[in-house]
């Protein structure tokens, strides 16, 4: 091409030189722009999470004042005042004994794992948003329902389990709807090997031989990807050893 073209191209470029500084702007703007929007967001699902919890608390609070069904349970349901806190303390109780359930199901369940990896990921903010509702819930529970404890201590104790619910059901929605999307694409590969590996190890129509190195591949390819507490893995060796013949061991 004619030399004399680049050399009147680039002489144009560079009287434009200036368009740099306005175009710089506009990304830095759309930058700035960005982290607002990100940080409303995550505004937003702390308020819903605030007033979702204080929703599920008046709920709780109205079924463990509406007392249990049983002859003259309507007598104490019409006065509030006379629930007592074993009452109230037994159905706070009962509401997170579920919860915790329902979180391991998730914690123990390394199938379950591998299809939603946040709910066991305590770098998610909600998910550790939820562990922390569940520490203080813990914490804040009485040894049993017969104990002394205060109208306080219930009160503290009946907003904490509140806020453990929703704390849960915001974390697991939000597991369920980014499930693997936070790992890279060779990662994703990796839990779909792990996936498929693990049905083979739970197969009892694999051979004996096949089912412990699934195992073992189960493990290697979340090595890195997903932590498996202690509990997971006893309960997966259990799962396996009982398809295994007696004395197969694990290494």
């Amino acid at each position: 091409m004619d030399p004399t073209f680049w050399n009147g191209f680039w002489g144009s470029v560079g009287h434009l030189w200036w368009l740099i500084f306005p175009i710089m702007g506009v990304a830095g703007g759309a930058a700035r722009r960005w982290q607002l929007m990100s940080r409303e967001r995550h505004q937003r699902k702390l308020e819903t999470l605030r007033l979702k919890s204080e929703l599920r608390t008046a709920e709780l609070q109205a079924k463990a004042l509406a007392g249990p069904s049983r002859p003259g349970a309507a007598k104490r349901a019409a006065a509030p005042a006379s629930v007592s806190h074993d009452d109230m303390l037994e159905r706070l109780f009962k509401e997170h004994d579920e919860i915790t359930a329902r979180w391991l199901d998730y914690e123990l369940d390394v199938a379950k794992l591998i299809a939603f990896p946040a709910m066991s990921d305590g770098r998610q903010p909600l998910t550790a948003a939820f562990l922390r509702a569940k520490k203080t819930a813990d914490n804040l529970r009485p040894a049993s329902a017969d104990a002394k404890v205060s109208e306080q201590r219930v009160s503290e104790y009946l907003d904490a389990v509140g806020n453990y619910a929703v704390a849960f059901e915001v974390a697991e929605h939000d597991a369920r709807r980014i499930r693997d999307s936070t790992f890279t694409e060779d990662e994703r590969k990796r839990l779909d090997r792990a996936q498929h590996l693990l049905k083979v190890a739970l197969d009892e129509s694999a051979t004996q031989a096949e089912r412990q190195v699934a195992y073992k591949r189960v493990r290697d390819e979340l090595e890195g990807l997903i932590l498996l507490s202690d509990e997971a893995v006893q309960v997966l060796e259990t799962k396996v050893a009982g398809e295994l013949p007696r004395g197969t061991a694990f290494s």
